[in-house]
């Protein structure tokens, strides 16, 4: 049995869940926040027995995609914030990290 955990964006998760649900997996739903961009994410936890792995996978790929967002980045710690003037950038957001862990155990009551 595997575990697999995925990092999404906010914006993906919806549309995962129901693709989740509609193939026959069942999933936990955890709120999470990003570090770079410090914006919601969500990380979805789905035991799966092992050859079931690539069809979840499958199912993150084609539902999480990655695009492109303007950001402005935040002010430089420690310098002098008078002279700093943020310039929005535009940075690839979205997609999915995934890790498969193996299950020594799993117990439903």
């Amino acid at each position: 049995m595997k575990l697999v955990v995925a990092v999404i964006q906010d914006k993906d998760s919806h549309r995962l869940l129901g693709a989740l649900t509609q193939a026959g997996f069942r999933a936990t739903k955890l709120a999470s926040t990003g570090g770079f961009l410090r914006e919601g994410n969500t990380t979805l936890l789905v035991g799966v027995e092992d050859e079931q792995v690539d069809q979840v996978a499958g199912l993150i790929r084609n539902t999480c995609r990655a695009r492109e967002q303007l950001v402005t980045p935040l002010s430089p710690m420690g310098g002098p914030a008078d002279s700093y003037i943020p310039y929005p950038v535009e940075i690839l957001v979205g997609g999915a990290t995934v890790f498969v862990l193996d299950v020594e155990r799993f117990e439903k009551f």
